[in-house]
């Protein structure tokens, strides 16, 4: 059974600084690029992680088969706003793919990565006022 969080928000953001922590002082920073691939996809997987405890926090995510999947979050997310599909996407395939999966160095596309998932918290915060 998933941990319910007495305020989502917070819990997702702090993740975040979680990530942009590992991000700063383990991952090493190398002109345009990170040089260890570890840290980076322990950041990824934080983030992506925290993306979705805000996600479960405003949202009723359905799932279809034994846990839910990046499908339910995005139908879920549809049903809501379903401008945010695309957000939810891009903050899905750098945090979670790009950065947790494959370890990913550019600082850019990291930075961006931390933006895609700071921006669908923002987006949560916004919702979770109203509920």
């Amino acid at each position: 059974m998933a941990r319910v969080h007495k305020n989502p928000i917070k819990e997702a953001q702090r993740y975040l600084d979680n990530a942009r922590e590992i991000l700063s002082t383990k991952a090493e920073k190398d002109g345009g690029y990170y040089s260890d691939p570890k840290y980076v996809r322990m950041a990824g997987d934080t983030a992506w992680k925290g993306v979705l405890i805000a996600l479960d926090g405003v949202l009723d995510v359905k799932k279809q088969g034994h846990r839910k999947d990046f499908n339910d979050y995005k139908n879920a997310v549809y049903k809501k706003d379903k401008k945010m599909t695309r957000p939810l996407q891009s903050a899905y395939n750098t945090l979670h793919l790009y950065l947790g999966y494959d370890g990913e160095l550019g600082y850019k596309i990291v930075q961006d990565a931390m933006e895609y998932g700071k921006n669908m918290i923002s987006w949560a915060a916004k919702h979770y006022k109203e509920a």
